[in-house]
Order: structure tokens, then sequence, then C-alpha cells
């Protein structure tokens, strides 16, 4: 992917919605090529569990974020939209402060079905969770 078409990508994802859960939770979007999309999310007590660590459902939105965001970028979204069916987390470390940063690969990216994993890992790439997730390329004209 040439420069340009990163920088126009980044650029609409993290301007696509002022209203979401990826902009509540700070999620920001910061690299993306052919097969894979990274974004940040801050950890700190906004998104703790009542032990003061990283609240795992907060990992789990970063996930989903990236994998729906990473099938957005291979649908024409005029005729066609992911939908996220199946997401699989494994919380493997936990994090009361600093920066995550997630990445998302495809494992499969066919016409109709993308499954995509998602790790998450701490500033010294420890890894903190380790999700899949399954997206079904619907036509709009399915979505009620």
């Amino acid at each position: 992917m040439e420069e340009n078409k990163k920088k126009e990508t980044l650029e609409y994802l993290n301007n696509w919605s002022n209203n979401s859960l990826g902009k509540t939770l700070g999620i920001v979007f910061t690299e993306v090529d052919d097969e894979s999309l990274t974004a940040t999310m801050p950890v700190g007590p906004e998104v703790h569990q009542p032990f003061g660590i990283l609240h795992g459902g907060a990992s789990v939105a970063l996930a989903e974020t990236l994998g729906s965001c990473l099938s957005v970028l291979h649908v024409d979204t005029t005729k066609y939209v992911p939908v996220g069916t199946n997401i699989n987390s494994n919380h493997l470390r936990s994090k009361r402060s600093g920066i995550v940063t997630g990445r998302a690969t495809f494992i499969r990216k066919g016409n109709t079905l993308h499954v995509s994993q998602i790790e998450i890992t701490d500033e010294r790439g420890h890894l903190i969770n380790h999700t899949t997730m399954t997206n079904n390329i619907i036509p709009h004209s399915k979505i009620k």
C-alpha cells in the first residue's frame, strides 16, 4: 500500500464516527497495510474492572473494532457489510496503565467470510490478549 493511501485510510478510520465506542475508549488507528490494521488504546481507570486492571471487555472492544475495520477495508461497502458473528478472546496478562496496541491480520479472507486474529500487546511487546473474530460479508439488502 502506498504512503498516501495509508495516510488517507488512517485519517478516514480515525474520523469515521465521533459517537462510537472506539472514540469513547480512545482507540486510535496507527498503521495499515494490505493485510493488517493496527490501533492503540490507553489503559487507565476508565477501562479498569473493579480490581484496577484492564477490563476484558475493553480488550474485546479493541479487538472487535480492529477485526471489523480490517474487513471494512477489504469489501465494497457500497454493496456489502461485514457483520461480526463470532468472537473468541483469551485474556493472557493483566495491565494497569499505559498503552496497549492491537494488530489485526486475516486468517481467511474469502468473498463471504473473513476470519481474523487480533493480538494485543503492551509497550514491552508482552501479549495481553489474543482474539479471533469471524465476519460474515453480507449484501446491504440483507440488513434489517
